[in-house]
Formats: C-alpha cells, structure tokens, sequence
C-alpha cells in the first residue's frame, strides 16, 4: 500500500516551516474527528451522510499524497450514494494507514 507524505503540504507552504506546521496540526485535528464521523454513520448504515465523510476524508488523503487511496475513496463514496459500500475494506485501510502516519508527526 502506499504511504502517506508531506510532499504537497511542502510545496504549499513554499518553505514556510510555520505555515506547514499549521497544516499538519489541522489535518491532526480534524482527521480524527471526521474519521470518527465516518464510522459512526458507517455502523449505522447511513449511506448518505457517510457519502459526505468520505467526500470531507478524500481532501485529507489528496494533501497526504495518496493517489491510489484517493481513487479508491472516490470510487467508495460514488458507491455509497447507491447504498454500495463495496470497497469498504480499502478504505478502511487507507483510513488506518493515515492515522499511522499521524502519530508519526
């Protein structure tokens, strides 16, 4: 599976060490949040609203570099809003993995 980088945070932040600093402590912050989201509406089988998690979680999974991870959540989501959650698995494992990688910074 891919791994998750910094590559994109550097090129925004141009060098700005402070203004990569700030991005990584909000994605620490929110992804947690939207990941619990996520599962909630998940077990509770709430395609919808878990439609929109995936939706919000896919602009975490871009900034971290996941390219791969990125087309599975799209295909994820987009089967989501047909009561499909085929690709779940991969998805949950692209969730793990980027809170892996979190504890690391």
């Amino acid at each position: 599976m891919e791994q998750p980088n910094l590559s994109y945070i550097d090129e925004l932040s141009g060098g700005d060490e402070a203004f990569k600093k700030k991005l990584i402590a909000i994605i620490k912050k929110e992804f947690p949040e939207e990941k619990e989201q996520y599962f909630k509406n998940f077990g509770a089988q709430n395609f919808k609203a878990t439609a929109e998690n995936v939706h919000k979680l896919k602009h975490k999974i871009s900034i971290l570099g996941l390219e791969k991870s990125y087309k599975i959540a799209e295909n994820f989501e987009a089967g989501l809003k047909e009561n499909s959650t085929v690709g779940h698995e991969a998805f949950h494992e692209t969730l793990q993995t980027i809170s892996d990688y979190l504890t690391t910074l």
